[in-house]
């Protein structure tokens, strides 16, 4: 599977997660669709523009518009996801048990939609990683574990793409709503700003790293020039194309 990467996409401020998880469905930054706070469940001043649902413009919105029958689904362990996402534009949308007790329950989860439901769109969110940051501290050998395990729920989840029998078609994106340092973000250091960027898939360069100035609201544009999304003017996301084969 040809793929390309960056290892500084940079989130928004602060680097927290409900306004960078907005900003990567959203297309845009706090200052447009107003999620401003570690745990926004609803934009903190007037969004510049409502959509369909009452809610900023999401990637998830933007593929029911133009694809109205199509399978759209989230998956996600922190509860804050589905204030973000725009349900009401989505097929399906689940939250994972306690992870704590049932740790790899969501990657299952995501394994059985996939194959029964084989989605034009899902996003799966873990928390784990972050929790990990949290409670051990980032870049410390309890958080490199979590991202180990990590690695298994994105195997499973790849191996659920080929027995859908979607994999020769499927673009996968791995990415994150922010980084840390020590036990904690939402600062302004590059530990907390900064994230990897891994896209693989048909129609993806196999150019490996590349050098792309890119932010958390250009992975909405990203994902709606591949699914040939018409982008909200609003959006100041724009798709990284050189991860695009010529």
């Amino acid at each position: 599977m040809c793929r390309s990467y960056v290892m500084q996409k940079r989130c928004v401020y602060p680097s927290s997660s409900a306004p960078n998880w907005a900003s990567m469905f959203m297309g845009a930054g706090p200052e447009l669709h107003c999620y401003t706070e570690w745990g926004s469940r609803s934009p903190e001043f007037e969004p510049r523009v409502l959509g369909n649902h009452g809610i900023f413009p999401t990637v998830f919105q933007l593929a029911r518009n133009q694809y109205p029958d199509a399978e759209i689904g989230v998956l996600y362990d922190w509860d804050g996801i589905k204030y973000l996402v725009d349900t009401l534009s989505l097929s399906y949308h689940a939250q994972s048990p306690d992870y704590q007790k049932f740790p790899g329950e969501l990657a299952k989860m995501a394994a059985d939609y996939i194959i029964a439901k084989r989605p034009m769109l899902t996003a799966i969110c873990f928390d784990e990683p972050d929790h990990t940051g949290h409670t051990a501290g980032h870049d410390t050998p309890e958080y490199y574990v979590a991202l180990h395990r990590l690695d298994g729920y994105v195997a499973q989840i790849i191996e659920a793409i080929k027995k859908a029998g979607i994999y020769d078609n499927t673009v996968i994106i791995i990415t994150a709503d922010h980084g840390g340092i020590d036990k904690g973000h939402g600062g302004r250091t590059m530990e907390e700003m900064e994230t990897p960027f891994i896209i693989a898939g048909p129609g993806i360069s196999n150019s490996g790293r590349f050098d792309d100035s890119m932010m958390q609201y250009d992975v909405a544009a990203t994902i709606a020039a591949l699914l040939g999304l018409e982008q909200p003017q609003v959006w100041p996301g724009r798709p990284v194309t050189t991860v695009f084969e010529p």
